[in-house]
C-alpha cells in the first residue's frame, strides 16, 4: 500500500525553507512538492474569489470570522493540492521535469514560495494568479467605478529597496502586532506608504534620520526630540506644502513602539485596532483622521495587496 502524501501546514515555516534547498539540488520529491504549492496558491485564489462573491453581512459574520476563514481556506487549498486537486500540479511537474527546463538560481528573480512565517491573506485587489512581471497586464483596482477618481501612481520601491526595508522593519512590526492585534504586514505597508519605503522619513538638518516611519507629528504633549521637515497636507482636497514638526526617535524599534501605543491608547483608533482586513484597516485610519489625503485609504490598500510588498515578504 502506498503511503499517503504528507499534507503541509500553512504554519510550518521550516518545510518551505527546506523545500527551496532540495529543489536547487534537483530532488524529484521537492519538484513534486513545489508543483503542489503552485496549485495550492491557485486554489486559494479561487476560494478567495468564491468567498468575495458571497454576501458576508449576516449576524454571524465579522472581521474576526473572515480572518479565520481565510486561514482555513489557505489550509484547505494545501489539502486539496496534496490530494490531487485539479491536476494542475501534475502538469507543472511534467513541465519542470523536461530536460530543457531551467530553475532560476537564488540570485535571479523568480516566483518565490510564500513563507508562512510572513503569511499574508490574499486581498481583494488580487483576484488572479500573478504572472511574471514582463507578461502581466496592468492590474486595475477592483473597486474602481466611473464616479471614483483615478488614483495617482504610488512611488514604488525597487525590488532591492523593498526587500531591505521589509527585512529591516519586520521584527519591529511583529512586536507591534502583538501589542495591537493588527496583522504585521499591514503595519509594514503603512510604514512604507508614510516613508516611501524608508527613503523619505523626516531628517535633521545635518542629515541624521529621525526614524519616524509613520509621519507622526510632535504635538504639545510630546516630550522627546523633534525634527522639522516639509510635508504635504490637504485642505478642502487641495494639496499644500508645509513645514511641520515631527517626532524623532532613537531607533526604528522606538518608532514602532510609539506608533503601536498611539493606536492602542487613542479612542479614535479603536476601529483600526479591531480591523483584520486591509480595507477596514486603511479606511479606519482615514476616518480617524490619521492623514488629510482624500485618497489615503486607497493608496494604503494598494500597497497591502500589491506585488511589491508580497514579493518582499516572500523573500
Amino acid at each position: 500500500m502506498n503511503s499517503a502524501t504528507p499534507i503541509p501546514s500553512i504554519f510550518d515555516t521550516q518545510s518551505l525553507t527546506a523545500l527551496k534547498g532540495d529543489l536547487r539540488k534537483g530532488d524529484a520529491q521537492a519538484l513534486k512538492a513545489t508543483a503542489q504549492q503552485f496549485e495550492a496558491v491557485f486554489l486559494q485564489m479561487i476560494l478567495k474569489s468564491m468567498r468575495a462573491a458571497t454576501p458576508q453581512d449576516g449576524i454571524f459574520d465579522s472581521e474576526q470570522t473572515r480572518f479565520y476563514q481565510e486561514m482555513l481556506d489557505s489550509q484547505l487549498s494545501q489539502v486539496m493540492a496534496a490530494k490531487g486537486g485539479m491536476g494542475l500540479a501534475a502538469v507543472i511537474e511534467r513541465q519542470l521535469s523536461r530536460p530543457d527546463a531551467v530553475i532560476a538560481p537564488d540570485n535571479e528573480k523568480g516566483m518565490p514560495l510564500l513563507s508562512p512565517g510572513r503569511f499574508m491573506p490574499l486581498e481583494p485587489a488580487q483576484r488572479a494568479f500573478p504572472l511574471p512581471a514582463d507578461k502581466a497586464p496592468p492590474l486595475l483596482p477592483i473597486e474602481s467605478s466611473p464616479v471614483r477618481p483615478a488614483l495617482p501612481p504610488i512611488s514604488a520601491a525597487g525590488d532591492g529597496q523593498a526587500q531591505a526595508f521589509v527585512n529591516g522593519v519586520w521584527p519591529h512590526a511583529a512586536a507591534a502586532s502583538q501589542q495591537t492585534g493588527i496583522p504585521p504586514h499591514f503595519l509594514v505597508a503603512h510604514a512604507a506608504l508614510e516613508s516611501g519605503w524608508g527613503r523619505s522619513e523626516p531628517r535633521f538638518a545635518d542629515g541624521r534620520p529621525s526614524h519616524n516611519l509613520f509621519g507622526i507629528k510632535a504635538g504639545n504633549n510630546w516630550q522627546g526630540a523633534v525634527v522639522t521637515a516639509p510635508t504635504t497636507e490637504y485642505v478642502n482636497g487641495v494639496a499644500e506644502q508645509r513645514a511641520e514638526r515631527f517626532r524623532a526617535y532613537g531607533s526604528y524599534a522606538e518608532a514602532f513602539q510609539d506608533y503601536a501605543q498611539l493606536l492602542a491608547k487613542a479612542p479614535r483608533y479603536a476601529e483600526v485596532v479591531a480591523s483584520r482586513d486591509a480595507s477596514s484597516f486603511a479606511r479606519g485610519l482615514q476616518r480617524a483622521g490619521y492623514a488629510t489625503d482624500p485618497l489615503y485609504a486607497s493608496k494604503l490598500e494598494r500597497i497591502i495587496g500589491g506585488p511589491t510588498l508580497r514579493t518582499a515578504l516572500a523573500g
